[in-house]
């Protein structure tokens, strides 16, 4: 038999992982255990074995997983892009609903459902920037933009954007996934719009 002669050069080694390249891994390991095993179930240790790290690594940077869960969430959100003009209020609304939707499916999206959904009120009350911030603030001013946009068509109520009514697609939204564990398909979307949405959004007297 001939001996093997591999040089050092020839056998891979594995590379150290530091700075950026090591925090966006500890990131997504958060991510992925929020997805797999919710808020509940995540522990600082999990992440680590998961972002194949030290423990230590991840409490340098993460003194608690409030604040790690809090970095990940942000960093990994969906932008919301602004909405198209399509010609009409009902066409709007349901391209931004669509968007939202899979904003909220998203892997980014299902770990900020998992926070929302399992968290109790105090630990709650420290995403609640972020939950705004991230993807309910922005669905409000594009829902705000759609109906403004409608009224100067002459289709939407001139009052629609000063009330609630920006609130209700949102609302609608996450109360049916965490109450009733909704998937919003398509067909619930242009449901959601053209049963609820539309008529109150309708002139009086149309």
């Amino acid at each position: 038999m001939v001996a093997s002669h591999r040089t050092a050069e020839s056998v891979p080694t594995p590379s150290r992982r530091r700075g950026a390249v090591l925090e966006r891994a500890i990131l997504d390991a958060a991510l992925e255990q929020l997805g797999t095993v919710g808020w509940n179930g995540l522990t600082m240790e999990g992440v680590a074995v998961a972002a194949r790290t030290g423990k230590a690594a991840v409490y340098r940077r993460w003194p608690s997983k409030q604040e790690l869960v809090a970095d990940a969430l942000r960093s990994a959100l969906p932008g919301l892009e602004a909405v198209p003009d399509l010609g009409g209020v009902r066409d709007d609304l349901l391209w931004l609903c669509l968007r939202v939707r899979d904003a909220m499916f998203s892997r980014s999206g299902c770990a900020l459902r998992s926070v929302i959904h399992e968290c109790d009120p105090a630990d709650a009350e420290s995403f609640r920037a972020v939950i705004l911030g991230g993807l309910v603030g922005p669905t409000v001013a594009m829902l705000r933009q759609v109906i403004v946009r409608g009224a100067e068509r002459g289709e939407v109520r001139p009052d629609a954007a000063d009330g609630h009514l920006v609130d209700v697609i949102p609302a609608m939204m996450m109360y049916r996934t965490k109450v009733y564990g909704s998937e919003w398909a398509d067909g619930e979307i242009e449901e959601l719009i053209d049963r609820v949405m539309v008529p109150l959004l309708r002139p009086t007297g149309t």
